[in-house]
């Protein structure tokens, strides 16, 4: 062994020694390095040509954090980390393996299981950050009473015609479209393209485009309802705020979710503001304020991080292969036929 070979062995010894003696996190990370570690770039907002921050891209509101508090988390606005680790397990999908002789369907066949999606990382235990206790606040009594009266209707009229089916399942308007965009459980991916003087999102589901003026231009005559409202938009700082007035309650059904028609504006005081801000390359920290003084006894908010994923996505074909329609109609028919008959 030559000296220049004894004196390299020497010195890889001492290097192995001290690093079994170097204390290691348990996530893996040593708390010090011999190696100094470049300084983190600092982000800056990007602009677009005319000047406006930078939205644009495809984004993905998927998320597993649901709109409402639970129950067990009544008082607690975040999970622990092995908390969410946990929660994430349990939402693995099952095999055909896994799941043994029982019949089931297989998500990951079609693409269906949320933790395929990539979302944003959150401990939160609600969507909802206002009022603290992240609950849709209770509704007025002459907003209940508008609820009672359509879900009775509703149990008598389930199909008498397709005008008694929700719009989704007529492929007319979905509720990931918004205003206020909230998750589904899957396909939940928007586009968003700025222009001078106006700000676009594409919706996946259904295809619906929201185009939203920015240049200051009034809202539409109060006579004047559309199914996602009239957006106008404008820039505080590097936050576009979007606020949508003149909802119709044509669209009740699709914000049963949020406890019924009023959400969707049966009054003209719905008031929905909007706030979209990147916070970093791949995020954008979407909030939105629902405030309808006639539907709700409180304004309430939500926050939901939207991430960055590769584009396009394809086209959401939903009218071809939609058996559901014409099978719920006619199965009403014959049970119509049924009763009938019996009298």
């Amino acid at each position: 062994m030559n000296c220049r070979f004894a004196g390299l062995m020497s010195a890889m010894t001492v290097v192995i020694a001290l690093a079994f003696m170097t204390p290691v996190r348990v996530d893996g990370q040593a708390r010090s390095s011999a190696v100094a570690k470049p300084p983190a770039k600092t982000w800056s907002q990007p602009r677009t040509p005319d000047g406006q921050p930078d939205l644009q891209g495809v984004w993905s509101n998927a998320t597993l954090t649901p709109l409402e508090r639970p129950a067990a988390f009544a008082g607690r606005e975040f999970l622990t980390e092995k908390e969410l680790a946990e929660k994430e397990k349990a939402l693995q999908p099952r095999t055909r393996e896994s799941a043994g002789t029982e019949a089931h369907y297989d998500f990951l066949q079609f693409g269906l299981d949320p933790l395929q999606a990539k979302r944003a990382s959150s401990r939160r235990t609600s969507l909802i950050v206002d009022p603290p206790d992240g609950r849709v606040p209770p509704l007025t009594p002459e907003a209940q009473k508008k609820v009672d009266a359509a879900r009775a209707y509703a149990g008598l009229h389930p199909a008498d015609g397709p005008e008694d089916r929700p719009l989704a399942e007529r492929c007319l308007l979905w509720p990931t479209a918004g205003p206020p965009m909230l998750p589904g459980p899957y396909n939940n991916n928007y586009q968003i393209v700025q222009a001078p003087g106006y700000v676009v999102i594409l919706v996946e589901m259904i295809h619906d485009t929201r185009i939203i003026p920015i240049d200051g231009r009034p809202h539409l005559p109060q006579s004047i309802r559309q199914w996602m409202g009239d957006s106008r938009g404008h820039w505080e700082g590097n936050t576009l705020v979007v606020e949508t007035t003149n909802f119709t309650d044509k669209t009740s059904d699709v914000g049963a979710g949020l406890r019924g028609p009023t959400f969707r504006g049966s009054d003209d005081r719905l008031r929905l503001i909007e706030r979209f801000t990147r916070v970093d390359p791949d995020t954008i920290l979407y909030q939105f304020t629902v405030d309808d003084p006639t539907a709700f006894t409180k304004q309430w908010t939500a926050q939901i991080p939207m991430t960055k994923i590769p584009g396009p996505f394809l086209e959401y074909a939903c009218h071809e292969g939609n058996y559901a329609m014409p099978h719920i109609l006619s199965g009403q028919r014959a049970a119509d036929k049924e009763a009938a008959a019996k009298q």
